[in-house]
Formats: structure tokens, C-alpha cells, sequence
């Protein structure tokens, strides 16, 4: 089973990669992004082949390891 987990960071929290982003496109010519906020995507391919049971092991990667889940949000997508 894969697994793609979203990472990003929560509203309101400063994101500087993002701002250097907005700054480079509008230096490009691309003057109408309003804002533009950087994330993570992380690709894992496991073992397991229970839907469920494949979630609640990502769930539990995130919360230990691959989302600071103080400033940051994260999304799964799982794929059979």
C-alpha cells in the first residue's frame, strides 16, 4: 500500500520559504499570487494491506516523526 502524507504549515504561522517563493514569482512577472505557502510531501510505500490499519500507522508516524503537529497540519492519501 503507498501512503502520501501532506505536511504544511498551520495559518498563521510565519512561513519565510513561502515569502521568498511570493518574491521570486513576482520578480518573474507573476504579480497576481497573493500569497504562496511552502509544504512537505512524503511518499511512503509499507508492508501493510489493511486500509485501517495502514492509516493508523501513518497517523502515528506523523504525530512521532514526520508532522510537528504545533505549527503544522497533515493530510493522508492512501493508494492500494
Amino acid at each position: 500500500m503507498k501512503a502520501r502524507v501532506h505536511v504544511t504549515l498551520k495559518p498563521g504561522v510565519l512561513d519565510p520559504q513561502g515569502k521568498a517563493i511570493e518574491h521570486a514569482l513576482d520578480t518573474l512577472g507573476f504579480s497576481g499570487v497573493e500569497e504562496a505557502r511552502q509544504g512537505k510531501l512524503i511518499e511512503l510505500d509499507l508492508a501493510e494491506s489493511d486500509p485501517e490499519r495502514a492509516r493508523a500507522q501513518v497517523e502515528e508516524m506523523c504525530r512521532k516523526l514526520l508532522a510537528n503537529t504545533v505549527i503544522e497540519n497533515y493530510a493522508i492519501e492512501l493508494e492500494a
